[in-house]
């Protein structure tokens, strides 16, 4: 197995998979009693865990197959520790991935329907070796920053009583200056009625980090959300782009959300002139951050502040964070 997501087995990220045989998915209210407890209970101690930064019961769950990747959950678990601070855990979903029929690693799309067949979440994976899995989402009920936590376990047979496994885990923030996802998608289509499409643009964009805590799931709302941002009109791109100031040319490889102060920020990587006093490297990238906000100011009043990110010969620096008043 290899990572692709911080601390979690190979399988879970990479979108854009083939759908793959042999496989199948059981929601939460479709499993048998006794795997449904199963995966409850291991999610519960798992969430129970994270939320008290306890690591050696993290550790003991771990699948022995993955136990050179603990690092990296201890540090996915770390990291999430102010997100899920003051809060409760509870799980929200599970579901169990079934694989073990395919007889190689595969990229899989699992199809997870209710019941009646009137709602489906899909579950892409990629590389998955054959085998036994589920995802547990939970939630951080209580906590200030929305604490989101997303769970893999893996069947293991291989140890003297076969039993769930820890396969990994991510930490995200369900609450960014006080609202969750819902309010900025609310909050994105009234952009797009009123001029702002760039604001409108990466507001989508908060809404889908928001409402779930892994990106390897896709629902109905969820491509309804994609639908509705692709719909746009002048959106941001396509990068890299140009952004004249004066005498100057600045070279714009990309703007993202960014959640690294647990606010509404975004991101602006640029191609810097490879100054390396601290002084001058902050001199430019307020003129980059100046340049970026005349040419669209209609972002000021919508998010919080704004990220510099120097980029020279292939390397990122981040150079300073900015709240908007602060940035001329």
């Amino acid at each position: 197995m290899r990572l692709c997501w911080t601390g979690l087995i190979a399988s879970l990220l990479c979108t854009a998979p083939v759908a793959g045989f042999a496989v199948s998915c059981t929601t939460q209210a479709e499993l048998q009693p006794q795997d449904r407890n199963a995966l409850a209970a291991i999610g519960q101690r798992m969430a129970v865990a994270i939320l008290q930064q306890d690591y050696p019961t993290l550790q003991a769950q771990l699948l022995p197959a993955i136990s050179s990747q603990w690092d990296g959950i201890h540090g996915e678990v770390e990291l999430g520790a102010p997100l899920v601070k003051g809060g409760q855990p509870q799980i929200q979903a599970i579901y169990l991935l079934d694989a073990s029929a395919q007889t190689e690693t595969a990229d899989d799309q699992f199809f997870c329907s209710n019941g009646s067949g009137s709602l489906t979440v899909t579950v892409s994976m990629h590389a998955l070796p054959p085998g036994k899995y589920a995802v547990v989402l939970a939630d951080a009920a209580g906590a200030p920053l929305g604490g989101q936590i997303g769970l893999i376990a893996v069947w293991d047979p291989t140890g003297s009583i076969p039993s769930w496994k820890l396969g990994g885990v991510s930490v995200r923030q369900g609450i960014v200056d006080g609202h969750d996802g819902v309010w900025y998608w609310t909050r994105a289509r009234t952009l797009a009625t009123t001029g702002a499409p760039w604001s409108a643009w990466y507001s989508f964009d908060m809404a889908r980090y928001l409402l779930l805590p892994v990106d390897f799931l896709s629902s109905p709302n969820m491509e309804k959300l994609n639908r509705e941002q692709t719909q746009l009109k002048d959106v941001p791109g396509p990068f890299p782009l140009s952004l004249e100031d004066g005498p100057r040319n600045w070279k714009i490889d990309g703007v993202r959300i960014d959640t690294t102060l647990h606010q509404a920020d975004l991101s602006v990587t640029y191609e810097s002139l490879g100054i390396s006093d601290p002084a001058a490297s902050r001199t430019e990238a307020i003129a980059v951050l100046t340049a970026f906000l005349k040419a669209h100011p209609e972002l000021r009043g919508n998010f919080h502040g704004m990220w510099a990110v120097a980029s020279k010969d292939g390397k990122l620096t981040p150079v300073m964070e900015l709240p908007m008043g602060q940035i001329p």
